[in-house]
């Protein structure tokens, strides 16, 4: 199937996975994760109709703006940030949605600030406390929104997070749910530069469930660009 096929395949299942929960469907945004494909798969992803892209890797999302890969849509970046690529990212994205540690927060202020812009990020929550995994633990979450005050370059939209693996449908209800929940805590705690409108879960074997759990935005890469060839980038 073609990339516009695979998107509008998708369009029908998060129709059907709203409409099935009493949602309206036009409140959950497609996100392409677009890792390991190029500027013209994009292209084609972005015309097919997704509402933004998410690049995993600052290397990728460099090459691809100067490609002008993402004309048309937001781009978000969506993978692990380290503190010394902020410069790369910050300024060049709509949403930074994996924010995993006070220090990288305090990392995108400052070039933020530096640049004179306020930064929209998400908040990466490690709802399954994988210690192969980054994020902040559920209980961080409020305390941290609190002090979001000290943050003035910054605009904490809602959350993210990647629940463990599930091989089998309904099998991360459980942190969707407590997800959702916290979002619904943190409405109750909002600062100035905290605007609780994104919840980003679900990816391409799972976004159903997430979606039935309240996600407003789902990040699909196989799904739509087909099974990533990992072999051949690691021989480049």
């Amino acid at each position: 199937m073609s990339i516009a096929e695979n998107v509008a395949r998708v369009r029908a299942e998060m129709e059907a996975a709203a409409l099935a929960c009493g949602r309206d469907p036009r409140e959950i945004k497609l996100c392409a994760a677009t890792k390991m494909n190029d500027a013209d798969a994009v292209r084609q992803a972005i015309a097919a109709g997704v509402d933004c892209c998410g690049e995993n890797r600052v290397q990728e999302l460099t090459a691809k703006l100067r490609e002008n890969a993402y004309e048309g849509a937001p781009v978000h970046f969506i993978g692990h940030l380290q503190t010394n690529k902020v410069k790369q990212v910050v300024g060049k994205v709509d949403l930074i949605q994996s924010v995993d540690s006070e220090r990288l927060l305090e990392a995108i202020d400052r070039e933020a600030a530096r640049q004179g812009i306020v930064q929209s990020i998400l908040l990466e929550v490690n709802i399954g406390e994988e210690a192969s995994k980054s994020g902040f633990r559920a209980e961080e979450i409020l305390p941290l929104v609190e002090k979001a005050g000290n943050f003035p370059n910054i605009c904490i939209k809602g959350l993210m997070a990647i629940p463990p693996i599930s091989h089998n449908s309904g099998e991360n209800l459980n942190f969707f749910q407590k997800m959702c929940n916290l979002t619904v805590d943190i409405t109750k705690k909002i600062e100035d530069n905290v605007t609780v409108d994104c919840l980003s879960m679900g990816m391409s074997g799972d976004f159903p469930d997430a979606i039935a759990c309240g996600s407003t935005m789902i990040r699909v890469g196989t799904a739509i660009f087909g099974a990533r060839d990992y072999a051949k980038a690691s021989s480049k």
